[in-house]
């Protein structure tokens, strides 16, 4: 079995293979290539934390495997470590046999931030220039990275439930040579494109907030209960992500379809867009939304990545199990 530890991946994974590695996992996953197992995600009882297990198989990449891990809450202010804490395990799939055990922390972050990224290239209008971020966390950062590469954005504008953390994202923004500036939530409406990504169980991104034309990704919303955006929201616009079983259980379009707003029919998944059996953006004045519910596919196709570039680059540990 191969192991790559955590302290190596941010020399192995860019942001680019990532990128790559989520959009054609998508598009196995609209193709019927590929699937994800049911989610396990459970409060244990302990530290306040939510801990879980996402999985599948691609049979286009012949990737199988799951991740282990969640969210332990008072893991940075108590011991200096990042709240979210995963690991990768992938399986050969002719034998069953475990083949490489990766640090997911990073992987986690990267393909989250690809997936939101993916959605922007295929979904957001050609000439947005307002980059809107809801949401100022560790997440957020990459989420903000990756989305500047996809469109030539003039200006990020930011609203966060802590106006004190807005400076982590002010930072990607100088990085990147685009102004910023903090508004209030409704000041989203400014927005072409808006990223969310918080742990709220409120919504904090009202339908009246978003413009017409704008593409938003809810990138934050994975367990039952959780809830970005107005349910009204997803009324307005056209519904695409990237497991339809997901979004309507423990995604964004849970709350939508619970009130009767939207049924699970008004779910597109993302790779068929990809793929070219949905038409996806049809207009300028259309709402998109992309409710990114993290699939245990994503965590497989970056760990296979990275398992084949340490190996490449004689970094891989190598272990008899």
């Amino acid at each position: 079995m191969l192991i790559v530890p955590e302290r190596e991946i941010e020399a192995l994974m860019t942001r680019e293979a990532a990128f790559d590695a989520v959009e054609k996992v998508f598009a196995a996953m609209a193709a019927g290539d590929a699937y994800n197992f049911p989610v396990v995600r459970e409060a244990i009882g302990h530290e306040d934390a939510l801990y879980g297990f996402k999985g599948g198989f691609d049979q286009a990449g012949l990737t199988l495997g799951l991740k282990a891990g969640g969210y332990w809450p008072n893991n940075l202010e108590r011991r200096g470590i990042i709240n979210h804490q995963s690991t990768v395990f992938l399986f050969d799939p002719d034998t069953g046999k475990a083949s490489a055990m990766v640090g997911g922390n990073l992987l986690t972050a990267l393909r989250t931030a690809a997936a939101s990224s993916v959605s922007i290239k295929h979904l957001a209008r050609k000439d947005a220039k307002v980059m809107g971020m809801v949401g100022a966390g560790h997440q957020a950062t990459f989420q903000l990275r990756a989305a500047l590469e996809q469109r030539d954005f003039e200006k990020v504008i930011g609203w966060n439930y802590h106006p004190e953390m807005l400076p982590n994202i002010e930072k990607v923004a100088a990085e990147a040579g685009v102004p910023f500036e903090a508004v209030d939530s409704p000041g989203m409406a400014e927005a072409d494109v808006i990223i969310s990504i918080t742990s709220a169980f409120a919504p904090s991104l009202m339908a009246d907030h978003v413009s017409p034309g704008t593409h938003i990704a809810c990138m934050g919303t994975d367990t039952k209960g959780k809830q970005e955006v107005e349910a009204e929201l997803l009324v307005r616009a056209d519904v695409f992500t990237d497991e339809v079983a997901q979004s309507i259980s423990i995604g964004e379009a849970q709350h939508a379809v619970a009130a009767g707003l939207i049924k699970e029919a008004d779910v597109a998944q993302l790779g068929a867009v990809i793929n070219g059996t949905h038409p996806g953006r049809t207009s300028a004045d259309q709402i998109t939304l992309f409710d990114g519910t993290g699939v245990g596919l994503q965590d497989l196709a970056v760990a296979a990545a990275v398992v084949d570039l340490a190996v490449e680059k004689g970094i891989a540990i190598e272990v008899d199990f």
